[in-house]
């Protein structure tokens, strides 16, 4: 609720006491803590509190003398309600009337009221508040509350003063000094007058108000203080009192010594001798200011109450308990129920002349007598019937209203004219029936579901499938209907997208009414208020059993022409027809329908991932997912998260959940190609996917199960690297289960002349070019060259020779091949041809590179391979990268 400082509602009229002591500001006006402590002292000696009321919210906000005039505890948060139930029952419904009639036309308040306190106590307040509007636009409402209970017992006092001073006037009329001391002791403005009106007397607390000394205001000087505009009308009505020579009273304006005027009802009562002369006039002006305003506000609210009634067809009344008598009718009644205002009260007979006669009996049983014994509130709905014959709907709603002793005293309550909302519910129930109709006749089925989930209400065409009455199918849980392989999954959806609101779509097979299982596409659309509630689920459903066993089919024909294609032409990328190529390809055959791990070893270049991919086409896992995964391309602070996912917030970039690659080959294979690279960390997780055949995302605890088919390669000598310590030894046996050794290109030369055939078939098509011949000496010059970069280095010369070819002859330059001794063919003594040739490499490359690794003139860049693979290389293969380093030098 918006704080607002307390003097700003009433700084533009005229304030109460009270107000003018919220009002005030703290005389330093730099301190904003001695400020509040100033107005809580003030507040608590004028006995006026203050107060903030938030009316979208509902909440209070009281000063500390508000709660010490409700007698509330401080640590109980105030409520209306609580409010509401503390105001004497007499004053309840002006305080109801008054707050509903300011919150409809946000208008300032001032009215006074009693509260009856727990221990029977009653005590008088004065309320007065202004309005106030939020950026927002919501209505507050800021203002005080003053006790003013010694005030009215002041002026209780004050008349029996006025009968004390009578009667010891009589018995000691000279006693002048008595008198004075007497009305003195009165808080109110007391005076007394000669038999000729002028003034002789003004008690202490009047000349205080008025800023006046005694000389000022004697005979005529007291009307310097009324308002020049009541000044003629009061001095007239005093002669026209005087010369009546009986009691009178009149009303003006009085000017306080601050300058501000209020009213103020000026009364006179005259003082006679025994002869029946008058000896004196005796009066008391009592402030008027705060009821003259209630009573202007009170014809504003009737106004309003009598058009607000009219407007929303709503009538009120009440009716006497100990006379069975109606006390009062609005104008608003009189028209709802077509009597005459001016014929007066319609009695019970008239009323009951109204009442339909089907709801007569009703009418008389729930409403007046029951409740009178009982003492409750009722509500109660019937029809009335006008003299021309229309028909009425009409609301009633009464409570009870206890006196002073808690009895009940009579019933007050309103009638509203409910027959448009009647006959706009009638039409929606026959525009509902309607749409059932129409629902019911539809050929596709529909369903509707509460926000719940619960069944409410689904067509004709749906309950015919079930074979289920309406009543049946309410009572029926969707798990009953689902086909038990799809009712697990069905339910998780469905719960999910209830309680998400989410709109959903799934397909499950329903069991209809023959006892056969259907496919149906399900559409859950959720219908949503203007609060953005859902309130209805609207579930539209499409038979799809016959394109579903379509697909089924279609996907078995798929199967087998795949099966058909892959026993012609699994080899077909893997040209060769030389005995080690033929021993390849049949322990292909043979260990692909297994599901055992092999290891496939061969130097680069020689189409490792060619036979990972056969073994996978022959396998039983063909139809599913090929996941291949280099290793060495990836740095190692991400293999891991590469390998096996990570959960969002792992670690930082990790911004949502990724499925790693085990998660996607999930019922396929997966490929690992040079796993010689892969981290010792790494290596361990590894070791345990292949034991349990379950792993864990980075950041995750939980263990996620996998069917996956390994397949491992490398170019690297793994026995080498687990003797030096680089490759975990337990890791290697479970690769080593199934090993296969593709042969370099050097010991297939017999396989040379189908390769260069095969490729320059494949780039020609590719250019656009037409190849006819092979140059023999090119087809020699390259049978003899000791290709190195295996498969791979004969792939790309043949592409760049057939793309600098001019004429339909394939044709190598001499100078892009460099022949080798034979000797330099032959294996060297205590180490493997491979790692002899990649220690000479990377030697080379880091001498040229003065033993320098990363960046664009480093050995990695030179090699063409990450920094990462190259430093594991460095290390596994023992090179010492800081002697090349001198040796350059």
């Amino acid at each position: 609720m918006t704080t607002l400082p307390l003097e700003t509602p009433f700084s533009q009229d005229a304030p109460s006491p009270g107000a003018a002591a919220v009002a005030t500001k703290a005389p330093f006006g730099t301190d904003p803590s001695g400020s509040e402590a100033f107005l809580a002292v003030a507040q608590s000696l004028s006995h006026t509190g203050s107060f903030g009321w938030s009316v979208a919210s509902g909440e209070l906000d009281w000063s500390a003398e508000t709660f010490n005039i409700f007698e509330h505890e401080r640590a109980i948060k105030p409520t209306l309600e609580m409010i509401l139930s503390q105001i004497h029952p007499d004053d309840r419904d002006l305080v109801q009337q008054t707050l509903d009639r300011v919150i409809e036309t946000k208008d300032d308040f001032d009215l006074e009221h009693r509260l009856l306190m727990p221990d029977g106590s009653v005590k008088h307040l004065h309320v007065l508040a202004r309005a106030l509007t939020t950026p927002s636009g919501d209505l507050e409402f800021v203002g005080a509350v003053t006790d003013v209970t010694e005030q009215v017992k002041t002026a209780t006092a004050l008349e029996k003063a006025l009968q004390e001073i009578k009667r010891r006037n009589e018995a000691l009329r000279g006693s002048e000094h008595s008198l004075n001391l007497i009305i003195n002791t009165i808080p109110a403005l007391v005076w007394s007058a000669r038999p000729d009106g002028s003034a002789e007397f003004f008690n202490q607390h009047y000349l205080e108000y008025v800023g006046l000394s005694a000389e000022q205001v004697k005979d005529w000087g007291w009307t310097v203080a009324v308002h020049p505009g009541d000044l003629p009308s009061l001095t007239g009505t005093w002669r026209s009192i005087m010369a009546s020579g009986e009691a009178g009273e009149a009303e003006a304006r009085l000017r306080r010594f601050d300058g501000e005027y209020r009213w103020f009802l000026f009364r006179a009562n005259p003082l006679f001798d025994e002869s029946g002369n008058i000896v004196k006039w005796f009066g008391i002006n009592t402030d008027i200011e705060d009821r003259e305003r209630a009573e202007d506000a009170l014809r504003r609210s009737e106004g309003y109450l009598t058009e607000a009634q009219r407007l929303t067809r709503t009538g009120s009344w009440a009716w006497n308990v100990a006379t069975s008598q109606r006390v009062h009718w609005s104008q608003e009644n009189y028209r709802m129920f077509g009597f005459d205002p001016k014929l007066g009260l319609p009695s019970d007979e008239a009323m009951s002349r109204r009442i339909h006669p089907d709801d007569l009996d009703r009418v008389r049983r729930e409403a007046f007598p029951k409740r009178t014994a009982e003492g409750s509130r009722f509500d109660v709905e019937y029809r009335i019937v006008l003299p021309d014959g229309a028909i009425k709907h009409l609301h009633s709603v009464g409570r009870p209203v206890l006196n002073e002793l808690g009895e009940l005293a009579e019933f007050v309550g309103s009638t509203v004219d409910i027959t448009e909302r009647k006959q706009a519910e009638d039409k929606i129930r026959e525009q509902e029936v309607e749409l059932r109709q129409t629902l019911d006749a539809a050929t596709q089925y529909l369903s509707v579901l509460n926000a719940d989930g619960s069944h409410l209400y689904t067509n004709q065409c749906s309950l015919d499938f079930l074979g289920v009455t309406l009543e049946e199918w309410q009572k029926r849980d969707i798990r009953e209907l689902v086909h038990l392989d799809d009712v697990e999954r069905v339910a998780r959806e469905r719960e999910q997208a209830l309680s998400s609101g989410s709109p959903l779509e799934i397909e499950a097979r329903f069991l209809r009414y023959d006892g056969e299982y259907r496919w149906l596409f399900l559409h859950y659309k959720p219908l949503k208020d203007q609060l953005g509630r859902i309130t209805r689920w609207v579930v539209p459903a499409i038979d799809i059993h016959d394109r579903k066993r379509s697909e089924e089919r279609l996907q078995h024909e798929n199967v087998a022409l795949r099966e058909e294609i892959d026993r012609f032409s699994m080899f077909e990328e893997i040209v060769g027809s030389c005995e080690p190529m033929r021993q390849v390809s049949k322990q292909v055959a043979k260990v692909a329908p297994s599901d055992s791990t092999v290891l496939i070893l061969g130097e680069t270049g020689t189409g490792k991932e060619l036979i990972a991919r056969a073994l996978h086409r022959r396998s039983n896992r063909a139809a599913r997912a090929f996941v291949r995964v280099n290793c060495a391309a990836i740095p190692q602070s991400l293999i891991a998260s590469e390998l096996f996912g990570h959960e969002k917030g792992a670690f930082t970039g990790a911004l949502q959940r990724r499925v790693g690659r085990f998660e996607s080959a999930d019922g396929g294979t997966l490929f690992l190609d040079e796993i010689g690279d892969l981290p010792m960390d790494t290596q361990v997780a590894l070791l345990r996917v292949l034991q349990e055949r379950e792993f864990e995302r980075v950041g995750s605890n939980h263990p996620i199960s996998v069917d996956i088919r390994l397949i491992a390669a490398t170019n690297a000598d793994l026995p080498a690297a687990v003797a030096a310590g680089t490759f975990r030894r337990d890791l290697f046996y479970r690769l080593n289960v199934v090993p296969l050794v593709v042969p370099p290109l050097r010991e297939r030369t017999a396989d040379i002349p189908l390769l260069v055939e095969y490729f320059v078939g494949r780039y020609a098509k590719a250019a656009s070019k037409t190849i006819l011949h092979i140059c023999r000496q090119t087809l020699a010059r390259l049978t003899a060259y000791n290709w190195p970069g295996n498969i791979r280095e004969l792939q790309n010369v043949v592409e760049r020779a057939v793309i600098l070819s001019e004429t339909d002859t394939f044709f190598v330059d001499e100078s892009w091949l460099k022949l080798e001794s034979p000797e330099s063919r032959q294996p060297r003594e205590g180490i493997s041809t491979l790692s002899d040739h990649e220690v000479e490499l990377i030697e080379a490359a880091l001498a040229e590179c003065h033993g320098r690794i990363s960046g664009p003139l480093g050995a990695a860049a030179k090699l063409g391979i990450p920094r990462q693979t190259l430093e594991s290389k460095i290390k596994r293969l023992g090179i010492n990268k800081y002697d090349l380093k001198h040796q350059s030098s």
